[in-house]
């Protein structure tokens, strides 16, 4: 046979290898656009929260989730209200106004839901809530408003009660916290603090959140049965249950004696939560004739960078460990 000439040896083409496409960097537009997405995450965590325990209600009284306002409508709406309220937070501290909301309602009828939902998406600085404790030996001494009066609001602030004076009107007087007397003196004074509240500028909005006797057992039975929602249930809260009729007589006074034209009460049929929540805040927008507040385009300005500066690196285990 003949050999092959002598040479160098020939290599074998090997085929082209595809480069991995390299990823775009997102743009500035994209990365704004996934934080708006990140900021409404928000709801659908305090909403998904709701979701598990209307599940455990309904798995605990052996029914189906009640008929409520579709999904996509809720948020649609929420979202559109909440942009509203920061128009409304706009116009109350360019006109320097002064807004009081106080919420009142049995326990778990829903205040607090409401609240967050207002107060989601504006600034706490502007907007903020009052939620007072039971008073101290010292308070118990002084005239009744008078704890109150200091978180009222300054020119250009809100401020929402969750519970108010009225608590006794409510569960001071159920529960045998103060006198009958006191209680008679209350009404007899509620009305003129609340006139001398709207002679001095506050606007003053008051909502009695409503629900039935056999929605708030439900939901009592739901926080029992939830460890995350224990810490809601106080012992005045498990009290109210077998105080059902004491509680209903003592609003329904409190609202024939306190309803005044100056401050009227508003009611919340809240046991469907979603549309208390709706009906509420798009009420509450409509006591205010607000409009929206001109401003101008915020512009950056440009970073400044000086070459001298050199950034100090941070120690290693001064960092949070990343685990997600």
């Amino acid at each position: 046979m003949a050999r092959k000439p002598a040479g160098k040896a020939t290599k074998t083409p090997s085929k082209p290898t595809r480069k991995t496409p390299v990823a775009a960097a997102p743009t500035m537009r994209q990365r704004i656009e996934a934080e708006m997405l990140d900021g409404f995450d928000e709801e659908l965590e305090l909403e998904i929260d709701d979701d598990r325990l209307d599940a455990l209600t309904n798995e605990f009284a052996g029914h189906s989730p009640a008929d409520t306002v579709d999904r996509r409508i809720y948020f649609k709406e929420l979202f559109r209200l909440q942009g509203e309220l920061v128009k409304l937070q706009s116009w109350v501290q360019h006109q320097g106004l002064k807004l009081v909301v106080i919420f009142e309602g049995r326990d778990s009828a829903g205040k607090g839901g409401v609240i967050k939902r207002i107060t989601q998406r504006l600034n706490p600085r502007i907007c903020r809530v009052a939620a007072l404790p039971a008073p101290s030996e010292r308070e118990r001494t002084q005239w009744y408003f008078q704890r109150y009066v200091s978180h009222l609001p300054a020119a250009g602030e809100m401020v929402l009660f969750d519970r108010s004076w009225y608590n006794r009107a409510g569960v001071e007087r159920v529960m045998g916290f103060c006198s009958e007397a006191e209680v008679e003196e209350f009404f007899r004074s509620v009305p003129e603090f609340e006139r001398m509240l709207v002679r001095s500028g506050i606007v003053l909005i008051k909502y009695w959140f409503s629900i039935t006797d056999d929605e708030q057992q439900l939901r009592f039975m739901m926080r029992i049965n939830d460890p995350l929602k224990q810490w809601k249930l106080s012992p005045m809260d498990v009290q109210s249950r077998a105080r059902w009729e004491n509680y209903t007589k003592a609003k329904e006074e409190m609202l024939e004696r306190t309803h005044i034209a100056e401050a009227p009460w508003h009611v919340v049929q809240a046991v469907d939560k979603k549309k208390a929540r709706l009906n509420c805040i798009a009420h509450l927008l409509e006591q205010i004739p607000y409009k929206e507040v001109p401003s101008k385009r915020v512009v950056l300005p440009r970073r400044i960078h000086h070459p001298d500066y050199h950034r100090t690196p941070v120690p290693a285990e001064m960092y949070v460990p990343e685990r997600y």
